[in-house]
């Protein structure tokens, strides 16, 4: 009996072991490869000027002047919309950027970054846009095509797309890539990422450039950089300061103020010397996402959840700055998940991401009063001016006249094509 059961044991342990080999031996998975396209540092600037216009596709950051309003196509470039009637603007230019998330405008020049670059552009004529200035390596925190001593635009390359293909590998193989940390793959749903002299315009209130003057301000996740524009063709980086580890998000001048906004908190900085910005006072608030403006009187504060944002808190917190040696809460107000902001006035605009974009009366900013909701799209950003609220939402550029707030009416819709 023993021995019966010893050869049942044994061929039971034979036909498992063939089983498991057929299945190893048939086992295979599918992946999407993106194999990136380079082109040379010289190719890609010799290619940043004006196109033809181009269907907006993912928008980023917003910045207004005079009558045109420049959109951020992420990582790909800046979109010049003619907005001089704001029920019917017209899409005229494309500039291509690899790497460009912001912006700004002095006079005839826009500022942006490309990767970790900074690219001064003339744009006295919106259609016919040229690169006038190209300053190596200002933003390195941006990551780049800067390796070892090597600063030769022919030499350098830049990803400028991705091609797709579908691949099947066997288990085996799967397992070590799997293990592989510096493996080029995708599984077949994941998405790919690229890595005043003269008058300037007005950002969002997500922006990480702003220019007061004549000085550009930006930040990177730790640190404060000024830029001296005061000839708008050939900025200098002049200063830089270490902020702490703040996460640092975005900056808003107010006079002679920056109001920066963190993962933390709020920071005030002094520009009267705007050569050397000096730090005035922190208000520090639970981990989440914080863009932040200013009326003079109060900051207004959106904390978001997020992954990026490594928090859970969603609201909009009111902070009295009369001393703004010592900002203080005056209360929050419970939102959804709260990205860009503006004010104008009494009228207080937010953008609540997928709950749409919320507008109220702060007349009172112990009881903000909604005056309307507009729902539907998903808020990203919004700029007021002149009666006009400039919106960027997940599916595009709208546009809603408040100049009777008992009628804000929509005006025009520039819309994403998939």
């Amino acid at each position: 009996m023993k021995q019966m059961t010893l050869l049942a044991n044994s061929i039971a342990f034979c036909l498992l072991m063939a089983l498991t080999s057929c299945v190893k031996d048939t086992c295979t998975s599918t992946y999407k490869i993106y194999e990136p396209i380079y082109q040379s540092l010289s190719q890609v600037r010799a290619s940043m000027k004006s196109t033809v216009p181009q269907d907006l596709k993912q928008t980023g950051k917003l910045y207004l002047y005079n009558d045109y309003i420049f959109l951020n196509e992420l990582n790909k470039g800046i979109h010049i919309i003619d907005n001089t009637n704001p029920s019917s603007p017209r899409n005229i230019s494309f500039i291509p950027i690899p790497g460009n998330v912001d912006l700004a405008v002095k006079g005839n020049y826009l500022y942006a970054d490309s990767y970790s670059d900074m690219v001064v552009f003339d744009i006295s004529k919106p259609t016919q846009v040229t690169a006038k200035k190209f300053i190596n390596n200002v933003f390195p925190f941006r990551g780049g095509f800067y390796w070892g001593n090597s600063s030769n635009p022919d030499s350098l390359k830049v990803v400028v797309g991705y091609t797709e293909r579908d691949t099947t590998v066997q288990c085996q193989t799967t397992r070590f890539w799997n293990n592989c940390a510096n493996c080029m793959y995708a599984s077949a749903d994941a998405t790919v990422r690229a890595s005043a002299s003269q008058p300037t315009g007005m950002g969002g209130s997500m922006a990480r450039f702003s220019i007061v003057n004549n000085y550009l301000y930006t930040v990177s996740t730790n640190e404060l950089y000024t830029f001296d524009i005061s000839e708008t063709s050939n900025p200098s980086k002049i200063n830089q300061k270490q902020l702490g580890n703040w996460n640092i998000e975005t900056i808003y001048p107010f006079q002679d103020k920056l109001f920066i906004g963190s993962n933390n908190g709020m920071l005030i900085y002094d520009i009267t010397t705007p050569s050397s910005p000096t730090y005035i006072s922190q208000f520090s608030h639970v981990r989440s996402c914080d863009p932040v403006i200013t009326d003079g009187q109060h900051a207004y504060v959106t904390l978001r959840s997020g992954t990026q944002c490594n928090g859970f808190t969603n609201q909009l917190e009111v902070l009295n700055i009369s001393n703004l040696l010592q900002p203080n809460l005056i209360k929050t107000y419970s939102l959804t998940n709260p990205h860009g902001l503006s004010k104008d006035g009494d009228l207080l605009f937010i953008c609540d991401g997928k709950d749409g974009l919320k507008i109220y009366d702060a007349k009172d900013v112990n009881q903000l009063q909604v005056l309307k909701r507009i729902e539907g799209i998903e808020t990203y950003d919004v700029i007021l001016h002149n009666n006009v609220a400039i919106v960027v939402a997940k599916d595009g550029l709208y546009q809603y006249d408040y100049s009777d707030r008992s009628n804000i009416k929509q005006l025009s819709k520039v819309a994403i094509t998939l």
